[in-house]
Parts: structure tokens; C-alpha cells; sequence
């Protein structure tokens, strides 16, 4: 008999409720350090995810959720206003 194919749930930064992957967006910092919307899901580095609920965003930014998501012992990250802007832009469209 096969067993059912499990699906990959992560949790939302914003509402903190864990939902299927494929319904979530990944925000990544990448090796380089450059922080952006991974919309595919495959670009490497450091992710966190969010639903794609406005007030989810808004609330993750508030709590500095991405902040603590995207930064390991080594690197502490600091995101710019500029960065949480152009990726509530990307999320509008």
C-alpha cells in the first residue's frame, strides 16, 4: 500500500500559523546578503515565509520577525526601510 506524499507546511511569520508551503511566500537572504522575495521558492539561502495577507507582512515587520528569521549567530541582520517597501510593492502586484 503507498503512503499518502505528506505535505511541506512552514509557518507564517506574520499570523504564525502553519500552512502548506505552496501558499506561502519566501522571503530569503541570500549568501550575498541581499534580501528579496524568493515568489518560486527555490533561490538559495536563509528564508522565512508569509502569507500572502497584507496585515501578515505588516505584523511581521512590527515584531521584527524577518529580522530574526533571516539572521543566524554570525550574522545579525538589520533590513532597510527601502528593502520592507519595494517587498510590499512585489506583494501588492
Amino acid at each position: 500500500m503507498l503512503k499518502p506524499k505528506k505535505l511541506p507546511l512552514r509557518m507564517c511569520s506574520g499570523c504564525r500559523e502553519m500552512k502548506p508551503k505552496r501558499e506561502l511566500v519566501r522571503i530569503v537572504r541570500s549568501p550575498s546578503g541581499e534580501i528579496s522575495l524568493d515568489l518560486k521558492g527555490k533561490a538559495p539561502g536563509r528564508g522565512a515565509y508569509l502569507c500572502k495577507n497584507p496585515e501578515c507582512f505588516k505584523r511581521a515587520r512590527k515584531i521584527k520577525a524577518f529580522e530574526r528569521a533571516l539572521s543566524t549567530e554570525k550574522i545579525k541582520v538589520q533590513i532597510p526601510d527601502e528593502v520592507f517597501e519595494r517587498m510590499e510593492e512585489e506583494l501588492s502586484t
